[in-house]
């Protein structure tokens, strides 16, 4: 994008022209919010992230030196869904990520990574390993009666083999939760990692039990934006205090060189809580970081 001033830049993520599906990694929009328990409007954030992400455009990552624009990247738009029907748009979602090899998701709430992670691991042929960046631990069986909705898709994932909870491990989680949710989820085998547990630490200590749960295999990276403080991101459905701020989780994500990341999502943006655009900024900044990430990977 060099000459383009950010402000002109064209409203794709990170402004790129590339609609091919066959590119090594691959935008796309999930814009759902019909299985959100509070506040409405995640349908927005793929707009919004990608608006945001033209502050990203104008030079190299500067530990990296990798620029992801100008990589094999592309933007196909925004995924089909049925309106208002959470099952059929799952079934949607997994059909037209299943023809994508290296998908980066902006969505929409978090149920989107249930139907991702189908897709991918029918892709794989075995389960795979999972960093969840969030303030919650979605592994409820239901949300207010509903089976499937953005509190429940790993506990899901796990009940249907997607995700090795051996190789699973949550950062920043830090909301009330029954007793009961929470002993399921460390019984299952899962690493959780306290938002304090995490402040009391270093990005480095973290980043290096991250790769250590998750190991050498093939394993997929589910940044909740709630993971941040709503100090940094309050541009969400589900705001909880105490969380991390930006720089930490930018600073984990910088650190995750070992880990075989085959995929991603970035969710829970909603536009209409935001302010100055800092919510969906830090979203599209995770994106490039993981971007930059992938590339300095392909290089070594």
């Amino acid at each position: 994008m060099a000459g383009t001033p950010t402000y002109a830049v064209p409203p794709t993520f990170l402004g790129v022209s590339s609609r091919d599906p066959a590119a090594d990694y691959v935008v796309a929009g999930v814009p759902i919010d019909i299985g959100t328990t509070n506040r409405s409007g995640t349908r927005d954030g793929p707009a919004a992230i990608r608006r945001a992400s033209r502050m990203l455009t104008d030079g190299d990552h500067p530990e990296h030196w990798v620029e992801p624009a100008r990589g094999s990247l592309a933007d196909i738009g925004d995924f089909a869904l049925a309106l208002g029907d959470i099952g059929a748009s799952l079934a949607m979602i997994e059909a037209q990520a299943a023809a994508i090899g290296h998908l980066i998701a902006l969505g929409g709430e978090h149920g989107i990574t249930l139907a991702l992670l189908r897709a991918l691991t029918k892709r794989l042929g075995r389960p795979i390993g999972l960093v969840h960046f969030d303030a919650h631990v979605d592994t409820w069986p239901n949300n207010f009666g509903q089976t499937y909705a953005h509190g429940s898709p790993f506990y899901h994932a796990i009940n249907e083999g997607l995700v090795d909870p051996r190789r699973m491990i949550q950062v920043g989680i830090r909301s009330p939760v029954e007793k009961a949710v929470m002993d399921w989820t460390l019984a299952q085998g899962v690493t959780v990692l306290s938002a304090q547990t995490v402040q009391a630490s270093t990005p480095a200590a973290v980043a290096a039990r991250i790769a250590e749960v998750v190991g050498a295999e093939p394993a997929y990276l589910s940044f909740d934006i709630d993971v941040l403080d709503p100090a940094f991101a309050p541009g969400t459905g589900t705001p909880e205090i105490g969380g991390l701020a930006s720089w930490q989780a930018q600073a984990m994500l910088r650190q995750l060189k070992a880990v075989r990341f085959v995929g991603m999502d970035v969710v829970e943006v909603a536009p209409a809580f935001d302010v100055a655009e800092i919510t969906a900024l830090a979203a599209a900044t995770m994106v490039w970081e993981y971007l930059a990430l992938a590339g300095s990977r392909a290089m070594r």
